[in-house]
């Protein structure tokens, strides 16, 4: 999703407040849903501190699931802005799990950079409870700010999980506001700390499967920092580039991806 307005909002801010804590402007979420277009949805809802989380099982309709896909989206609206991504998935014989951190769609609080965190390990922990998913192979989606937490909790549960899908994903999130904003980079590097990034987890992934999905007509996110994982990350490893717009793989060129994710 288009984020650029965003960004130049948070930097103009940024300046006035150099000093605070600034990390929940990254997050846009929204509380108003969409319709879920899938047959089979499941929800799910967790507490986590004072607050509670919430996703979706959206089961496909063979009884034969190729794999698990545990999907974080991106800064902007809920799960139900991002069907798009998933719906070719669970049409395809994917068992898809979409999560909404704090604040967004139907969780409570807050998304700050460590509450993401602790709410996507949260929420990774009970997933594994349960035998429709811990009995298949289970894979991380990350897509764009998504791509953050994806990484992060590959390295911390690398162990647990089958490959890691990184689809239009910064390579951190201080990376990602100098991008925005280049005149600012040296307060920027000072004051917008990545307590995780993608570009640093990544290089402790080594022998788990990795697909990275870029385009270089992204004008969200740089292709180059694309790159960037991409070359930190040890084998095996594979780049699928697209020509169109942010997180549009999908739409454009939903054959080669799928057959990717399928070769995983």
């Amino acid at each position: 999703m288009k984020t650029s307005v965003f960004f130049s909002l948070f930097l103009v801010l940024l300046s006035i407040f150099s000093k605070a804590q600034m990390d929940d402007k990254f997050y846009q979420p929204k509380k108003e849903m969409k319709s879920l277009e899938f047959k089979n949805i499941e929800n799910v809802s967790l507490p986590v501190g004072s607050d509670t989380i919430t996703a979706v099982v959206l089961k496909p309709e063979s009884k034969s699931i190729k794999k698990t896909i545990i999907f974080f989206h991106g800064a902007g609206g809920n799960i139900s802005t991002y069907q798009f991504m998933t719906k070719p998935l669970v049409e395809n014989g994917f068992q898809v799990v979409m999560i909404d951190v704090r604040g967004y769609g139907k969780s409570t609080g807050k998304p700050t950079h460590l509450n993401v965190a602790e709410d996507g390990q949260k929420m990774f922990d009970y997933l594994l409870t349960r035998k429709d998913i811990s009995n298949t192979k289970i894979y991380l989606y990350g897509a764009s700010l998504g791509s953050q937490v994806a990484t992060h909790l590959a390295k911390d549960n690398m162990a647990k999980i089958s490959g890691l899908i990184l689809d239009g994903g910064m390579s951190s999130f201080t990376d990602i506001a100098i991008h925005f904003k280049p005149e600012m980079k040296e307060i920027i590097e000072k004051y917008v700390v990545s307590p995780y990034s993608a570009k640093e987890d990544v290089k402790a992934l080594k022998g788990l499967p990795k697909l990275f999905i870029y385009s270089k007509s992204d004008s969200t996110v740089p292709f180059d920092q694309g790159m960037t994982i991409y070359d930190n990350a040890p084998d095996p490893k594979q780049f699928l580039e697209f020509k169109t717009e942010h997180l549009e793989a999908m739409v454009s060129d939903k054959d080669n991806v799928l057959k990717a994710i399928e070769k995983l």
